[in-house]
This record gives structure tokens, sequence and C-alpha cells, in this order.
């Protein structure tokens, strides 16, 4: 629907450009001559047309638009054309530009959303552990601490904690 709806405009606006056209060139007869023959003239319906390969890659491009952003590429492609009053060579150019800006802000706000997913699932489970408390108590003056002197008198095998660190206990100890 979006592709159908744009190339829809480019067409319209590509014969805006040929009737343009065809009023100034009688403009430009009408004060060189200074005879009005216009009613005379009667020109083919559309004489400009796009090739078939340029229109493929334009429809390619339309297909990278996304439903919402239809309404916004058609509003800045009339903006353009109303700003410059192009030639009815020059409209498909101003079409592809359009249609570049759109799909480089696409990128954009995707990269963006993608962003934020990141940074809120990463901030998530930072707040999960900061709510996390723990129930062990870490007690480095209690008298029982055992140390490795004390192993070695005993003969006994020391236990599996690293002597530099506290002990560790959990509040059912107390």
């Amino acid at each position: 629907m979006v592709v159908e709806t744009l190339m829809m405009e480019l067409n319209w606006q590509i014969k805006q450009a040929e009737k343009q056209q065809h009023e100034r060139e009688n403009e430009y007869r009408k004060i060189k001559t200074g005879v009005d023959y216009g009613w005379l003239v009667s020109y083919p319906k559309h004489a400009y047309d796009i090739s078939p390969t340029e229109r493929l890659q334009l429809e390619d491009m339309c297909i990278k638009i996304h439903p919402p952003y239809c309404g916004p590429v058609i509003f800045r492609f009339r903006q353009l054309i109303a700003e410059y009053e192009p030639e009815v060579h020059e409209v498909s150019r101003l079409f592809r530009s359009v249609l570049q800006e759109a799909t480089e802000k696409i990128k954009e706000e995707e990269e963006a959303r993608k962003l934020a997913r990141q940074w809120n699932t990463k901030q998530k489970s930072s707040v999960s552990l900061m709510s996390f408390k723990s129930r062990a108590k870490i007690s480095p003056f209690i008298s029982d601490i055992k140390t490795i002197s004390e192993d070695v008198e005993r003969g006994s095998q020391p236990t599996r904690r690293v002597w530099s660190m506290p002990e560790f206990r959990s509040a059912k100890d107390f």
C-alpha cells in the first residue's frame, strides 16, 4: 500500500511539473511574440515518463518506508517541490533524495530503539542487584577465627577459604 501511494504521488507531481513547464513556455512565447496562441496548442497527456529501471529502483526504495512514515515523506516531497519548482526530469531525483532521507531516519530511530532496549534490560538487571539484600554477615573480629598457625599446630587440613578474607556466616549461625 505504501509503495502504491508513494508512486502515485510521484506520478502526480511529474504531471504537475509538466503542466507548470508548459505554462512557463506559453508565458515565454506570449512575451516573445506578443500574441497568445495557447488556445491552439494541444499538449500530449503525459509526455515525460520515468525509465523502467529508475521506476524499479524507486519502488525498491519505497518498500523500505514503513506505513507511519508515508505521510511525512509525501509532505516533505511536496515541500521540496514547492520550494524548488523543479523541471520534469528533476522530480524523480528529488523524490529519490526524500526517500533516502526517510530511510536514514528510520535506520537511526531503529538503532536508537535498539540501544534503548539494551539500556533498559541492563538497567533492570542492575536495579534487581541493588535491591538484593544478602543474608550472610561479615564478622572480621570474632575471636574464633582460625589462623594458619593453629591448623599447622593441630596437623589438620586447612579449610578451603582464603585466609586473608574475613569469615562469612549466615544469619542462622548467630
